[in-house]
């Protein structure tokens, strides 16, 4: 056999394998999901038809228009706190941490809970933000709180917090690689031409961070606003999301059809996001005049 023709048959196989996974592990399921998001349905199952009444009650009815409106807000939330808290560590690990060995620790401690179970990790936030746990007792022990409260617990605020904690190694990651990229001689340009520290990260370091920001930020936004698992631990009553609000139509409720029409906003949400992120071209052109 010719040497050329094999060559071109092993390089459709190797493409070959991931584009079926491709097909039979993505398109396929989200196209059935797709399906059924037009099908009706009558109790106790439903019926295939062409129809957007799903997709209309998702607006028209409010309790799903306040959790799609709830689960945003949430998760923009949690990629704002997570980026106030990954740029100056990223920075700082960059920057100012002159000792590879300790960068590399330090680096490694962020992503280290990544290796846990992500339930232990959620569940942890429920026993420290608990009546009984380790922020209450550091409260009444030190006097400001006279007994035991449960503010913490099953809230917003303990949403916010468990998430932030959960994908802030997402957004540490790429911000990291994106500082970490900076050719130093630009500083150092900038330091001789007398640019002060502030103006030298405004006009410098922020541009040429920028596509680490993006993408950390499009990370936790989007694993944020697809979470079930902490919203159940710590949420409450009031901390239903859109990816628990999916899982009780495809179980309790048996409406597969407004199931998978939830699924599909939740797609096409996902998918505007990384639009924007990648439309959110990051200049590379620094100015130091």
């Amino acid at each position: 056999m010719n040497s050329g023709l094999l060559q071109r048959r092993i390089v459709s196989l190797t493409f070959l394998a991931p584009l079926l996974w491709i097909l039979c592990f993505m398109l396929l399921p989200y196209g059935i999901i797709l399906v059924y998001s037009f099908w009706q349905q009558k109790f106790p199952s439903f019926v295939p038809d062409f129809q957007f009444g799903n997709y209309v009650k998702l607006f028209a009815e409010p309790q799903f228009f306040s959790v799609i409106l709830r689960s945003m807000t949430i998760a923009t939330t949690v990629s704002v706190v997570a980026l106030c808290l990954a740029f100056p560590f990223a920075y700082y690990l960059v920057f100012k941490v002159r000792s590879a060995r300790l960068r590399m620790a330090l680096y490694i401690a962020v992503i280290a809970p990544l290796w846990v179970s992500y339930l232990l990790r959620a569940y942890t936030w429920k026993t420290i933000l608990g009546s009984e746990g380790i922020l209450n007792s550091a409260l009444v022990w030190s006097g400001i709180l006279p007994e035991p409260t449960d503010i913490f617990l099953y809230n917003r605020f303990a949403m916010v917090v468990t998430m932030t904690y959960i994908f802030i190694p997402f957004m540490v990651m790429p911000i990291y690689t994106a500082l970490e990229k900076i050719p130093r001689n630009l500083i150092e340009a900038s330091a001789d031409l007398g640019v002060r520290p502030f103006a030298t990260f405004t006009r410098v370091i922020w541009p040429l961070a920028i596509p680490g920001v993006v993408a950390g930020a499009t990370f936790t936004f989007c694993l944020s606003l697809g979470d079930f698992i902490a919203p159940i631990l710590v949420g409450g009553a009031d901390g239903m999301m859109i990816a628990n609000l999916i899982t009780s139509q495809f179980g309790t409720a048996l409406n597969w059809p407004l199931g998978s029409a939830l699924s599909m906003l939740l797609l096409f949400i996902v998918l505007i996001i990384i639009e924007l992120s990648n439309r959110a071209a990051p200049t590379d052109r620094v100015t130091l005049g």
